[in-house]
């Protein structure tokens, strides 16, 4: 939709931050559009509500995800909510990074030490 046309950057699946991927985790695995907050709240305390959009904005940016307006009927007031979903490339980003840290724990595990 939004933001996804404008953005096909390649991105290193291992230059994922550690929030990065936790977002990305919560929307793969979730069949539905999620708001900020209601990710901070799922998260487990991993992501926070003072850096949540700015995560999400940097996302959308490398075109992770794409959001859109919480649609509003009259009468509600106030400023709308974004709602947010991983694109292809933000999917495809995460199963590379998933891959690649089972890789990376099995060899911890097979290493000899």
């Amino acid at each position: 939709m939004g933001n996804q046309a404008n953005h096909q950057k390649h991105v290193n699946p291992l230059s994922l931050t550690r929030n990065e991927a936790t977002i990305l985790e919560l929307l793969v695995t979730t069949p539905k559009e999620l708001f900020g907050l209601e990710m901070v709240d799922a998260s487990a305390g991993e992501l926070k509500r003072g850096t949540i959009y700015v995560i999400l904005q940097r996302m959308l940016e490398k075109g992770l995800i794409d959001s859109k307006q919480e649609p509003r009927t009259p009468p509600e007031v106030g400023i709308p909510r974004r709602l947010y979903w991983v694109t292809g490339s933000g999917e495809r980003v995460f199963r590379a990074y998933a891959a690649a840290r089972s890789v990376l724990a099995s060899d911890l595990v097979t290493m000899p030490g």
